[in-house]
C-alpha cells in the first residue's frame, strides 16, 4: 500500500485532520504537536483523539506522523531552553500515547558554537531521560541540511545519537529528501549508494518515514523546501524515491509550500507514478 500524506494544521482537532487527509486522497498525515515557533499547546481532548483512533481504523489511516516544534532544541546551551525541550517531549508522548500508531519526528538540535560532540552528549542525555522501553510512540531523528550549527547533517552524527541512547528501540529516522540531498547525500544520481551508505551506518531498519520534498540547488545546506518537480530534484528522481525497494513501504509526507489542493494535485500526481497502482 502507498501511505502518503501531507502536513495538516491541527488547530481544529484530529478527527478534522483526518477527514482532510482523506478529502485530498491521503491516507496519512503530518501535524505540529504545537506551536511550530513557540511552546503552547491546546489542551488534549481525549475524546477527539479516540473519535480519531476509529475513524482512521475505519478509513485505512495506518499511521501519523507528530512533529515537534522547531523551537525544541535539546542541544542548547541554554539549561533553561534545554529544560523546555525536556518539558515538551515529555507531554508530547504523554498525548501520542493515546494513538496506537504514531511516530514522533524531532529536529536534533543546534549546538550554537558548543561543538557537535557537546550538543550530540546533549540530545542523549535527554532522550536518555524520556525514552521508555514500554512506550508505544517511536520517537524520529530527522535527516538536517546543515545549516548554521544543526546536528544531524550527517548518518554518522545520528549515528552516535542512536548509539548513546539507553532505549534505542524506541529510535528511529526520518529522510527528508530536501535535506538530505542538502547536506551533499546525491539522491538523484546515486540513490542506491546513499541507501547503502544509510544501511551500513545506521541501518535500514532504523529508516521509519520519508519527508518528500522537492529543493534548491545541490548542494546549498540551505533548507528550501520546493513544489514536487519544481526543484532541483525532479520527477524521475522522486519517482525513483517512492518506487525504490527499499523506501516504497515507509510512510511519504510532503512537507512543500502547498494549500490544501495544491497538496491534492501532488498527491494525485505521486499516485500516479508508482508502480503498483
Amino acid at each position: 500500500m502507498f501511505v502518503i500524506g501531507c502536513h495538516l494544521s491541527a488547530s481544529k482537532g484530529y478527527l478534522h485532520m483526518g477527514e482532510e487527509a482523506k478529502s485530498i486522497g491521503a491516507n496519512t498525515f503530518q501535524f505540529f504537536t504545537r506551536n511550530p515557533r513557540g511552546f503552547s499547546a491546546k489542551p488534549f481532548d481525549a475524546a477527539d483523539a479516540q473519535a480519531f483512533v476509529q475513524f482512521a481504523a475505519e478509513n485505512g489511516i495506518p499511521v501519523i506522523l507528530a512533529h515537534a516544534p522547531y523551537t525544541l532544541n535539546a542541544c542548547s546551551a541554554d539549561e533553561k531552553i534545554r529544560q523546555m525541550a525536556h518539558e515538551i517531549m515529555a507531554d508530547d508522548l504523554a498525548r501520542l500515547a493515546h494513538f496506537p500508531s504514531a511516530y514522533y519526528n524531532f529536529h536534533p538540535g543546534s549546538h550554537v558554537q558548543q561543538g557537535v560532540a557537546v550538543g550530540t552528549a546533549y540530545i542523549v542525555e535527554l532522550l536518555n531521560a524520556i525514552l521508555q522501553p514500554g512506550q508505544t510512540t517511536t520517537v524520529l531523528l530527522e535527516t538536517m541540511a546543515g545549516k548554521g550549527s544543526e546536528i544531524g547533517r550527517s548518518f554518522e552524527e545520528l549515528r552516535t545519537i542512536i548509539d548513546g541512547t539507553a532505549h534505542s528501540e524506541r529510535l528511529g529516522v526520518c529522510l527528508d529528501t530536501c535535506h538530505v540531498y542538502d547536506a551533499g547525500y546525491d539522491i538523484v544520481g546515486h540513490l542506491d549508494d546513499v541507501l547503502a551508505e544509510f544501511d551500513r551506518v545506521i541501518g535500514l531498519d532504523r529508516l521509519k518515514a520519508v519527508h518528500l520534498n522537492d529543493k534548491t540547488p545541490f548542494p546549498s545546506h540551505k533548507d528550501r523546501h520546493e513544489k514536487i518537480g519544481a526543484g532541483s530534484l525532479g520527477l524521475d528522481a522522486i519517482g525513483a524515491i517512492i518506487n525504490h525497494p527499499a523506501l516504497r513501504d515507509l510512510p511519504f509526507y510532503l512537507e512543500t509550500p502547498n494549500e490544501l489542493d495544491g497538496y491534492a494535485r501532488e498527491i494525485a500526481l505521486l499516485k500516479s507514478m508508482r508502480t503498483d497502482r
